[in-house]
């Protein structure tokens, strides 16, 4: 099994959401540890359990600080954990654009409804006064926008007859313990997945400007005036690596890079011999931007002159 993912949960409050993710993460399979619990509320009942349960904590009140202070000093402690990722649960501050954009697609949130319905508060209260069939809870990503980001995964409730706000919670709070640590699980186990990074590859290679996607030898692979520029790799050849192949300038490049990096850049059977190179997917760290420039510079080196010659002239402007 890959290394467990490093994860920092964030309180207000009794973290019943904290304790669901904590407890899946016990189970010998769960691909993601907690390795902080950390609290705008010292006296926050979450704190307690996580200490009981041997998880570092980390509590500083937001009263009398500057949200973006307060923001700052909970990022310090957050990376200081070692943490990769950050599961929100049940955190009762509004997040400054600064600190959401440090942990951009590595940041998610629960929220008590079916979203894009009812973000924001008393959700079951609008739920019910609006005669919904169901409410329900929603994992997203967390953006700067409150209760915007990507959906990861929903669960609808049945809302019966005669609830109240109080009926309808107590349920959708069961829901959101068992769907939590099942995105949260799908989320930092995606990197080792060769759809997604297939899926994220292609997206990117595609943005590009009049490309196509055309199998290569059994693999995805693109195009730019009918030369390849870039070929996904899904452990070919017998190699451990999800990864995308590009253009170097040569043998001595791609030497240089395996040697400088073996973690990231590995010499491709076949492809290598022409400079190739493997840029692994499949591993922790992985820049995307790396990738894109790589992408990008791959295709440079193939694309007809008349399309490079148009993005010199838009770069000079």
């Amino acid at each position: 099994m890959p290394e467990r993912a490093k994860v920092a949960v964030l309180i207000s409050g009794s973290g019943t959401n904290m304790a669901a993710l904590l407890y899946a993460s016990r189970a010998d399979d769960c691909p993601y540890e907690i390795v902080l619990v950390a609290a705008n509320d010292p006296a926050a009942g979450g704190l307690k359990l996580a200490e009981a349960e041997g998880v570092p904590s980390f509590a500083l009140s937001h009263m009398g600080m500057a949200r973006a202070d307060h923001d700052h000093a909970m990022d310090k402690a957050i990376r200081a954990s070692g943490a990769e990722y950050v599961a929100l649960a049940g955190y009762m501050r509004i997040l400054t654009p600064e600190f959401v954009s440090g942990w951009q697609g590595r940041m998610l949130n629960i929220h008590p409804s079916l979203l894009p319905k009812y973000p924001g508060l008393h959700t079951h209260d609008r739920a019910i006064e609006a005669g919904d069939s169901h409410g329900g809870c929603t994992v997203h990503q967390v953006t700067a926008e409150l209760d915007d980001g990507p959906a990861l995964g929903q669960t609808a409730v049945t809302i019966i007859p005669g609830d109240t706000a109080d009926t309808l919670a107590a349920r959708v709070l069961i829901a959101e313990h068992q769907l939590y640590s099942r995105c949260l699980a799908a989320l930092v186990s995606r990197g080792n997945s060769a759809d997604w990074l297939l899926a994220e590859v292609r997206r990117r290679a595609l943005a590009l400007t009049e490309t196509e996607e055309r199998e290569s030898h059994g693999a995805p692979g693109w195009r730019v005036g009918g030369k390849y520029f870039a070929h996904f790799a899904d452990q070919h050849h017998g190699t451990p690596h999800i990864a995308l192949l590009a253009r170097t300038s040569g043998p001595d490049e791609l030497d240089g890079l395996v040697e400088s990096n073996p973690a990231a850049y590995f010499r491709p059977a076949y492809y290598g011999a022409s400079g190739w190179v493997g840029v692994i997917l499949n591993r922790s760290g992985l820049d995307w931007e790396t990738v894109d420039e790589w992408l990008a510079r791959s295709w440079r080196n193939v694309a007809p002159k008349r399309l490079t010659a148009l993005l010199d002239a838009a770069d000079a402007f």
